[in-house]
């Protein structure tokens, strides 16, 4: 079983698992398939760059190479700001309690939604106290990191009839324009991928 997300508040701590709802939970999903004029299942393929090479699932990967195209494991990788001083990683919150601090809705619609939790009891416990905390609109926030990383995420906790939810996201950056003011789009920040976000049937 996975460990339990530790949440503290008024000295008391839950322990909760984890449910990620997405859009398949929200609203089902399609699946397509593809057969050949035999009625036999076709499957996506991948074409190597000399054109001529098929490469089957499961055949591709990704790898950090030096300049001199010799690979290197990622354990050996270490991030440095725009300045190049060692970045310090941050641990995973499910290591230790997490303690909750009131928020207002304007933090939380200042951020954009990256991750949407339903949380459950983890232990024969209820959740009542972090319940009724939450049942008269209340917001909370920490700090939150899945795995652990180079930085945080804002995790706001809200409640309602249904539940209590975790919504996991980003601050927004929100540029504001008069009238008559034209926008200028400035190009978006490279972001580390990990290789568990990618599928490589979609190439």
């Amino acid at each position: 079983m996975a460990r339990p997300l530790v949440l503290s508040l008024d000295g008391e701590e839950f322990p909760v698992n984890l449910t990620k709802i997405d859009r398949d939970k929200l609203y089902g999903s399609v699946t397509v398939e593809a057969f050949d004029e035999d009625g036999d299942e076709v499957f996506l393929r991948v074409l190597a760059y000399d054109g001529k090479t098929i490469i089957d699932k499961g055949g591709t990967a990704l790898a950090t190479v030096t300049e001199q195209g010799d690979s290197i494991p990622r354990n050996r990788l270490i991030a440095v700001s725009s300045d190049g001083e060692e970045l310090e990683p941050v641990p995973s919150s499910f290591s230790a309690p997490n303690l909750l601090q009131p928020a207002t809705v304007e933090d939380y619609l200042s951020h954009t939604v990256k991750t949407v939790y339903a949380l459950e009891a983890a232990e024969e416990g209820e959740l009542d106290h972090l319940r009724d905390s939450l049942s008269d609109g209340r917001i909370y926030k920490f700090p939150f990191s899945y795995r652990g990383g180079l930085e945080y995420d804002g995790a706001f906790l809200i409640g309602n009839t249904e539940g209590i939810f975790m919504i996991v996201g980003q601050p927004a950056v929100l540029k504001f324009l008069k009238l008559g003011q034209a926008a200028v789009l400035e190009p978006a920040e490279e972001q580390e991928v990990a290789v568990d976000d990618l599928d490589f049937d979609l190439l």
